[in-house]
């Protein structure tokens, strides 16, 4: 799907599709190509249109930095991350960007919830955005914006977490663990995803080209720079969670292997007891004896009850 934003004296209009795109002709007032899951054939005719060169999908997703911002006359080619979180799964997603003078072409292999705020904006106040390169600072602005929601909504997260663990802690280890790692692969990919940003909006700040449109560009690193330390102390938070978390875990076993050891030791003496008169040696006073048998349970008993009573007065039970 093709959507071609054309802009005429702060008006502008939106037509869908390569063959509406071929048959316009006044291709210099094309400010914006949004290409989302092009076929092979709308790339071909977009690149014969404009004298462009699009990367391929695997092309656009190579984490070389040479890879991800590419420089050329007055060209620049931009592959960014942006952030899917679906079903509690994060994933990056690969965009690619092509700044070429006034025009911005984008490819994307999804729908993200940026583009589509984004041309709401575009749509509602057209005059605020002169070139392709203003769209393409307003789209990350947007997706930084969504990176920092979700920054803000994972550390809610985390002290919920936190607190179940100290408070409401039920013995549900596996989901506690889940959460936890779920919560560090998605704070990972925002890292990731920031980091990425942040060496493409430098690169693009050092570019000679589009001098006069660079005042938002320091802004945006200054915010990329506090969410990346926001990170960074979720990542302090989560590592200090899990080892409360394993704390909590070894305290409930050595509880148990307490409770076990206090039982094999208050049964120790009552066998040994039962083994010693379970003999059947011919010289054994007790054997016949008309009140051995009660002597034995009661010595048992006795063996029993004095370890319970030690323990309590020590207060290990």
């Amino acid at each position: 799907m093709i959507n071609c934003f054309i802009k005429r004296d702060n008006r502008l209009n939106v037509i869908e599709g390569i063959d509406s795109l071929q048959n316009n002709k006044d291709r210099s007032s094309v400010i914006w190509i949004d290409m989302v899951s092009p076929t092979h054939e709308e790339i071909k005719a977009v690149e014969a249109m404009f004298d462009i060169h699009f990367p391929t999908k695997q092309e656009s997703e190579e984490i070389e930095l040479s890879s991800r911002y590419w420089e050329e006359d007055n060209r620049i080619e931009i592959n960014s991350y942006f952030l899917i979180n679906e079903n509690n799964t994060a994933s990056n997603e690969t965009v690619s960007f092509i700044l070429q003078g006034e025009l911005l072409i984008s490819i994307r292999y999804k729908n993200l919830a940026s583009f589509s705020a984004f041309t709401k904006r575009f749509l509602t106040s057209p005059r605020e955005f002169r070139n392709g390169y203003s769209i393409f600072c307003q789209i990350i602005d947007i997706r930084i914006d969504a990176d920092a929601d979700t920054i803000e909504n994972l550390s809610k997260e985390i002290a919920k977490i936190r607190k179940h663990v100290f408070t409401d802690y039920a013995n549900d280890d596996e989901e506690i663990l889940e959460h936890i790692a779920t919560f560090e692969d998605l704070n990972m990919k925002i890292r990731e995803n920031l980091t990425d940003k942040q060496r493409i909006l430098s690169s693009l700040l050092k570019c000679e080209l589009y001098n006069d449109d660079k005042k938002e560009i320091p802004i945006m690193l200054k915010d990329i720079r506090s969410l990346i330390e926001h990170t960074n102390f979720n990542f302090e938070r989560l590592d200090y969670l899990q080892n409360i978390f394993i704390g909590i875990l070894n305290i409930e076993q050595n509880k148990v292997i307490k409770i076990f050891t206090i039982v094999n030791v208050l049964f120790l003496p009552p066998t040994l007891i039962a083994s010693i008169f379970g003999m059947n040696f011919e010289f054994m006073p007790e054997l016949h004896w008309e009140y051995g048998y009660l002597f034995s349970y009661g010595l048992m008993f006795l063996s029993s009850v004095t370890p319970i009573a030690i323990f309590k007065k020590k207060g290990w039970i």
